[in-house]
């Protein structure tokens, strides 16, 4: 049961949706085990399939075949094609929805790391074209510390 694509939470109000950090970092999401285990408990295959595990016993697994009590042994997980096993080179729930704008597909059960990405807190860019980060230059809440 896809998500289908929706406006940002609360915590992403500033987002413009232009898709830049997605596309650039998209490829090294990183989900926690926790947020395996919510998805494994949805039965969410549709987004677990996209990530391995390797196991403490050095053996990698599709995170789709996983139970909630295989859990314990996973010690890194990283995003790969489901077919081939191959890395990916963008992130497979970034949907492109109208001219310039991109939306997540499974945004309100995204991985942790994407809920946490919040590039106009800390000025955080390895870029100079994220449209939020523009509109607030010299506006980051880190900046007022760093004086």
């Amino acid at each position: 049961m896809p998500d289908t694509p929706s406006e940002p939470d609360d915590q992403s109000e500033e987002c413009e949706q232009c898709g830049l950090c997605c596309r650039i970092f998209g490829n090294s999401v990183t989900p926690t085990v926790l947020n395996l285990y919510t998805w494994l408990e949805q039965g969410r295959t549709d987004i677990l399939r996209y990530f391995f595990a390797a196991e403490d016993d050095g053996a990698w697994v599709n995170c789709a075949d996983l139970t909630p009590e295989d859990l314990g042994a996973v010690i890194r997980i990283e995003m790969r094609d489901p077919v081939t096993g191959e890395y990916l080179t963008v992130c497979p729930f970034l949907k492109r929805h109208g001219k310039e704008t991109y939306l997540c597909s499974i945004h309100p059960v995204r991985p942790d790391m994407c809920r946490n990405y919040q590039p106009w807190i800390w000025g955080e860019t390895y870029f100079g074209q994220c449209k939020s980060l523009k509109k607030r230059r010299n506006q980051y809440a880190w900046r007022h510390v760093c004086e």
